[in-house]
């Protein structure tokens, strides 16, 4: 980040304020440009600080994230992945709406999710467009992590999401007919 130079002009109770050359004392010159340099450099600290007291588990995450990673086909093959996430937080990061699409060569997956922490605890409920499955989303949010239970007539899945700054890990493990797991790293786009 650059900072704007400050040029200092001081003057003598018994100068005039004119633009002659500076006649103050060269320690007192040194003292306060130290003393607005500490003062620029505190504001800037508390300024970039996040105010974490007031924010939920879910604020770190809104914004648009993409990555890639593989996806495992219930049959053992394994393919490359690439996805492209959206979050949207609310209610002071308490509430999660999210939109992930994700495409292989031969398999891909639209999914939405709506979802509410109550303390550590989540829950909320899950769609996927291409195969009109929809189901609930239970779990828990510890610090940076999110571990959840996705459920839905014939299917169950396990959900990790690890977050740290603009990276994010997405580890998804299923018993399911067309694929048993993915591993998905994105980065805050």
């Amino acid at each position: 980040m650059l900072l704007p130079q400050v040029r200092l002009r001081y003057f003598r109770d018994d100068e005039p304020m004119t633009s002659q050359p500076n006649r103050a004392h060269p320690h007192r010159i040194k003292r306060t440009a130290y003393a607005v340099l500490f003062c620029a450099a505190a504001s800037l600290a508390v300024a970039d600080r996040p105010t974490l007291a007031a924010e939920g588990p879910f604020a770190g995450l809104a914004g648009s994230w993409s990555g890639a990673g593989t996806i495992t086909l219930s049959d053992g093959g394994r393919e490359r992945i690439r996805c492209r996430a959206t979050y949207l937080a609310g209610a002071g990061g308490t509430t999660l709406q999210q939109s992930l699409r994700c495409a292989s060569d031969s398999y891909h997956f639209e999914l939405q999710s709506n979802v509410r922490a109550d303390g550590g605890v989540i829950s909320g409920s899950w769609s996927e467009s291409t195969r009109g499955v929809n189901g609930s989303v239970s779990g828990r949010v510890r610090g940076n992590q999110i571990e959840a239970l996705v459920d839905a007539p014939g299917f169950s899945a396990t959900v990790t999401i690890v977050t740290h700054a603009s990276r994010q890990s997405v580890s998804i493990r299923s018993l399911g007919r067309e694929f048993s797991g993915a591993a998905i790293t994105l980065n805050r786009s």
